[in-house]
């Protein structure tokens, strides 16, 4: 019983000093809830250790909106400490996100109620509500502590930034909000997918642990099968998205409402985003593709340059081709728009007719798109000398 005794006199000194239990001796171990939680329940009460050699009990009431178990009957927490002690565990109202749940396949919480304490209570609640505590202390005075119950914006990542083709990649989401039985450990799914797999798969998340509210799954990455279960299609250079959508949000959303959330990795060795493609070797040509060093008023000539995708997987482009005269005003600009295979090579070309004699400077850019302009290789430069 003194080691009893000892931790429960550490955990009321942790909560006054988080200021978890307040002046009228009532204690939670956390500020706020989320609708499934385990909620532990401690009340400083001296005066009802009735008998100094036993462990004594009081009886309190425990409510949520709409909700309440009374008497629920608290223990002292050893001989002769003062200290009293139980849990609830919420559960929820099913109702809330009806027979879609809060997977979208049906899973929902249980919304019981039943128990008589001090550790069998069973409480349901809201998304946004509150659990209270009362406790009669005397004919005169009673004395109640509250806790606030919310649901909770999800987070998602992966744990590393990069991983290697046909190794396994480990996607953590963290949603209190999905513990929907705080005594076991919870599962659900959600969807993975790659660039060269864009519908992807289903893997299996489960908690770490008994009411962590952090859930963990692992995804097989293979460049030689197909997306099955657990295992994931990729290529080289692949970026890999996982998603959650969270279907318990707080105010001010509604039931109702989801939010996608998203985290992206990649497969293979980083590519810098300016060396996802190779551009070099920008030059002037005639139609005959001949490399010409000086052309004349009106005559088409082509500004070209060479591309090689970097990548193994495909890579939309747009080769855009700028023209400007000797005091840099832009007196052409056209484009064109494609898509480069895995280590594709291609070498594109863009025609001008030059409208008087001069110097001008064919400037290249090669872009994700016209939409996206995201460099995907620094730009090109030439001069055109026009006799």
């Amino acid at each position: 019983m003194k080691f009893i005794f000892v931790i429960a006199i550490s955990l009321l000194a942790l909560l006054l000093q988080t200021q978890l239990v307040d002046a009228t001796g009532v204690g939670f171990d956390k500020k706020a809830y989320t609708w499934t939680s385990l909620v532990h329940i401690l009340i400083y009460a001296p005066d009802f250790d009735s008998d100094p050699n036993l462990v004594d009990t009081i009886d309190v009431s425990v409510s949520t909106s709409g909700h309440t178990i009374s008497p629920y009957e608290l223990a002292e927490t050893g001989t002769n400490t003062g200290i009293f002690a139980g849990n609830v565990t919420l559960t929820g109202d099913p109702i809330l996100k009806g027979i879609g749940g809060v997977d979208g396949k049906g899973e929902i919480p249980s919304g019981a109620q039943s128990g008589h304490g001090p550790n069998d209570g069973f409480l349901p609640s809201e998304n946004s509500d509150g659990v209270t505590v009362s406790f009669e202390y005397n004919r005169d005075q009673t004395i109640t502590g509250s806790a606030l119950i919310q649901w909770n914006v999800g987070q998602i990542k992966w744990l590393e930034q990069n991983y290697q083709t046909n190794a396994q990649g480990v996607l953590q989401i963290i949603d209190p909000d999905m513990n929907l039985n705080p005594k076991a450990i919870d599962k659900f799914e959600t969807s993975v997918w790659s660039d060269s797999d864009s519908g992807g798969t289903k893997i299996t998340m489960s908690e770490t642990g008994k009411d962590t509210g952090i859930f963990q799954g692992t995804v097989y990455f293979t460049t030689d099968f197909q997306s099955s279960g657990g295992r994931l299609h990729v290529i080289e250079g692949d970026i890999i998205t996982g998603e959650y959508v969270d279907r318990t949000l707080p105010y001010p959303h509604s039931p109702s409402d989801d939010v996608h959330l998203t985290t992206t990795t990649i497969v293979g060795k980083p590519i810098a985003p300016l060396e996802q493609v190779n551009s070099n070797n920008p030059r002037i040509v005639d139609y005959l593709g001949n490399t010409i060093t000086t052309a004349k008023v009106n005559q088409q000539i082509l500004i070209e340059a060479d591309l090689k995708n970097m990548q193994q997987r495909d890579q939309p482009f747009t080769y855009l081709v700028q023209v400007e005269d000797s005091n840099g005003v832009t007196l052409s600009l056209s484009w064109i728009a494609g898509t480069l295979g895995g280590n594709q090579f291609l070498n594109l070309a863009e025609s001008w007719l030059p409208p008087s004699s001069g110097k001008y400077t064919a400037q290249i850019f090669v872009w994700q798109s016209l939409s996206e302009p995201n460099a995907l290789s620094p730009p090109l430069s030439t001069t055109i000398t026009v006799a």
